[in-house]
């Protein structure tokens, strides 16, 4: 039996399907520098406690394989990368079973627990963004020898670039590290001081050469189900404050997109905002066929990531198909569909 939902997400596919193929794909590879919600499993290689490569993590992933993404299966990304004619999934830069003939159609350097602030991924000790350009420049290195100096240039020109930063800026430093970035700036303050660093960093990509580039937004951080457990007061209903911010953090990373198209010649700066889908999904989750939004799949749902959303808790749901979020603070890969099919037809669809 087709249900409402079902049908609505067959709706979409098929949208989607068919403005693939009224514009044909353009885009040779995609880039992307980030976090969590970007992160295939670079982390898997770096010393740090911010990791996902083991069970439950990837339980609906091809083969079951907890691959370092913070997903029952595929995040965002990879979803981005088939809806446009690439391969289904995108590889981490840092594993060694992948070669310069894997990344040449897509990779990923995003780290995930770092943000656009050094000083916040020194709090789990992961990959800085000024690291994950570092490594930009050294794939384009190997991208020339791989593919010559013309086919490089083109697949750096024409590669779609994403970026996806800044929740850990709030949540993992400003707000949960007393005398550190809250002592210094106030959050409006922190979000221009954040934009500046985005804007930079845009800057640095279209000097390496990157022209199509998305600049995205933060999600309702006030709803992730950790942040709903420690809201006693308000019936474990979302942090409006941190929406609030997230909300002005995201006008501010518009602003700055506008501004940049008018100052960088043949520059293309889209800003991808996820707030709102997700926000609708998280509001009224029956609509888009979930069950619960409250709590996560993993664990008890409430303050589980990382290593404590592990196969021994007996509590982890038995279909992640049913809830929005995985683990506390990671969308399941339902909603990542969602909200890719999202993206890819109302901001991506200018570069396809």
């Amino acid at each position: 039996m087709i249900t409402n939902s079902h049908a609505l997400l067959w709706l979409l596919s098929c949208q989607l399907l068919l403005l693939l193929a009224k514009v044909g794909a353009k885009v040779p590879a995609i880039i992307v520098f980030g976090d969590s919600s970007v992160d295939a499993g670079n982390n898997n290689f770096i010393p740090t406690v911010a990791r996902s490569n083991f069970q439950p993590y990837g339980r609906d992933f091809t083969g079951g394989k907890p691959t370092g993404r913070f997903s029952n299966g595929r995040i965002a990304t990879d979803f981005i990368s088939e809806a446009i004619g690439l391969k289904q999934t995108i590889p981490p830069y840092l594993d060694p079973a992948y070669s310069i003939s894997d990344f040449a159609t897509g990779v990923t350097f995003a780290s995930a627990a770092t943000g656009y602030d050094n000083a916040t991924s020194d709090v789990l000790s992961v990959i800085p963004l000024w690291k994950e350009l570092e490594y930009y420049k050294e794939y384009q290195k190997k991208l020339k020898a791989q593919v010559g100096e013309n086919k490089s240039n083109e697949i750096i020109k024409e590669a779609l670039y994403m970026i996806s930063l800044g929740t850990n800026d709030f949540l993992e430093n400003y707000y949960a590290i007393p005398g550190g970035r809250s002592s210094q700036y106030s959050i409006g303050q922190y979000q221009d001081f954040l934009v500046q660093i985005a804007g930079n960093f845009v800057k640095q990509l279209y000097e390496l050469g990157g022209r199509k580039i998305s600049l995205g937004g933060i999600p309702p951080m006030g709803c992730m189900p950790l942040e709903r457990t420690t809201n006693l007061m308000q019936g474990r209903g979302c942090v409006e404050e941190y929406n609030n911010v997230a909300s002005e953090f995201n006008v501010k990373l518009k602003n700055l997109a506008e501004k940049m198209n008018k100052e960088l010649p043949d520059i293309q700066l889209v800003f991808s905002n996820p707030y709102n889908v997700l926000l609708q999904i998280i509001r009224k989750p029956s609509a888009y066929g979930f069950d619960v939004a409250g709590v996560a799949c993993c664990a008890t749902g409430m303050f589980e990531m990382g290593y404590a959303c592990d196969s021994r808790n007996p509590y982890t749901c038995t279909n992640a198909d049913k809830y929005v979020f995985w683990d506390s603070f990671h969308p399941t890969q339902k909603t990542n569909r969602i909200v890719a099919d999202y993206v890819v037809k109302n901001v991506l669809s200018d570069f396809l």
